[in-house]
């Protein structure tokens, strides 16, 4: 009785039922002595313990870490079940473990590697960052939209935030020309370049009309081209193909429910509710489609190995996938703590990329030099040349604000506290926005 009384609890707080972390957690091949990397197995066992901290908080079925010192794997684990243990689904243990190999979605870290494409693109000479779009997308320049550049949108300052409502409908993910209509028929909110205001959908989908028109070619092909090919990657791809839906892991809607101001400028910005979001990246029309803001499936390493290529000035393995001056140029600081209207917080923003500080809650304590992204609602990853380190930290659950939050940010905090921090390279520095 009493623990049919303490499961009606949990479900009630939506919460994850929690499983011995021996049990639950798998450590991949690809890791390395800590020493590889001149760290001791206490750091690596204190980085390790804030995640089984995290995962004991029932908030995520199934959390992932890779972290690489140095260029190592020090860290390539995963914890929890991929699908079954969502707070709604009481019964036995699920038998589908996670494992670092599992399937994330990247959400709105995805924005990284659609702007790293536009940037590759500036570099070629195929666009330039400080052109209006209307010069790729001539039609985009109704109702006053002339002057939107794609540095206006790659910095969340176009004044296009907002998704209405109305237009949010997982059939239109499958109708790319309606979504072209949809952004070029779009009332901007306020100026270009006047405004700091979180693009969560909007962005990624002008930039992949841009991308298209200068190329020729389909978004998920320039992907394949210029990043998942060059770095050797088996998945890192815009969704999924049909017949692998299954592989990605399920997300869980978990904790307190997203009501208040937040909640309403969270529907505003996605044009759906918490919930509706949580359900909606678990349909297999959101897994399959291109989205370009928002659906990067691949595994935690994979994911690293991206960051890490940005963090060895585009090169990864002898082989260069961005120029040197590319990097740099996209993560260079572009807002300096301007309150984000969307978002209600101040944040640092590069050409696409969130940047660390002194007090980040991101990234950890005194990461200044760290580039990289939140991704709905707490995956987060990064790249730090104050610490030769590159980052993935993937989950399935999809908890909104509560107290428990606090183990996952110390996840963070406990990386950037015990990896030794070195002098970044003098490319890194801090450097005013080009």
């Amino acid at each position: 009785m009493l623990r049919f009384l303490g499961d009606r609890a949990r479900r009630a707080r939506r919460l994850c039922r929690v499983f011995p972390a021996a049990d639950v957690t798998r450590v991949g091949e690809r890791e390395v002595p800590a020493a590889t990397a001149g760290l001791s197995q206490r750091d690596i066992e204190a980085i390790w313990d804030a995640v089984v901290a995290t995962y004991q908080t029932g908030l995520y079925p199934a959390l992932a870490l890779c972290l690489r010192v140095g260029g190592h794997i020090v860290v390539d684990r995963s914890i929890g079940h991929e699908r079954g243990n969502a707070p709604e689904e009481p019964g036995p243990a699920p038998a589908d473990l996670a494992t670092p190999d599992t399937l994330f979605s990247l959400f709105s870290a995805s924005k990284v590697v659609t702007a790293m494409l536009v940037h590759a693109l500036d570099d070629e000479g195929l666009l330039h960052l400080d052109d209006a779009v209307v010069e790729y997308v001539p039609e985009f320049g109704q109702h006053g939209k002339q002057r939107i550049t794609l540095r206006h949108v790659l910095t969340h300052t176009a004044g296009l935030p907002i998704v209405p409502a109305e237009q949010v409908d997982l059939d239109l993910l499958a109708n790319p020309p309606e979504i072209q209509r949809l952004l070029c028929e779009a009332k901007p909110r306020s100026i270009a370049g006047r405004r700091l205001a979180y693009h969560a959908l909007t962005g990624g989908y002008i930039l992949q009309l841009v991308i298209e028109r200068v190329t020729g070619k389909c978004l998920r092909e320039i992907l394949d081209e210029r990043v998942r090919n060059p770095l050797k990657m088996q998945s890192f791809g815009y969704g999924v193909e049909p017949r692998q839906v299954g592989r990605v892991a399920q997300h869980a809607i978990t904790g307190p429910r997203a009501n208040g101001p937040h909640g309403a400028l969270l529907r505003r910005s996605l044009g759906v509710s918490h919930d509706e979001a949580v359900r909606a990246s678990n349909d297999p029309r959101y897994l399959t489609a291109i989205i370009p803001s928002g659906n990067i499936v691949a595994t935690a390493e994979e994911t690293g190995r991206f960051f890490e290529c940005l963090l060895r000035h585009g090169t990864y393995d002898g082989v260069q996938v961005f120029d040197r001056r590319t990097v740099h140029r996209a993560t260079a600081e572009q807002t300096y703590l301007e309150l984000d209207t969307v978002l209600l917080l101040p944040i640092r923003y590069g050409m696409g990329f969130m940047l660390g500080g002194k007090h980040s809650l991101l990234f950890g304590a005194d990461t200044e030099h760290a580039f990289g992204h939140l991704g709905f609602t707490n995956v987060v990853c990064w790249a730090d040349p104050a610490r030769d380190a590159s980052v993935a930290f993937m989950n399935t659950g999809k908890p909104f604000l509560t107290l428990r939050l606090l183990k996952w940010a110390n996840v963070m905090k406990t990386i950037a506290r015990r990896l030794p921090k070195r002098d970044p390279p003098s490319s890194y520095r801090a450097r005013p926005p080009m």
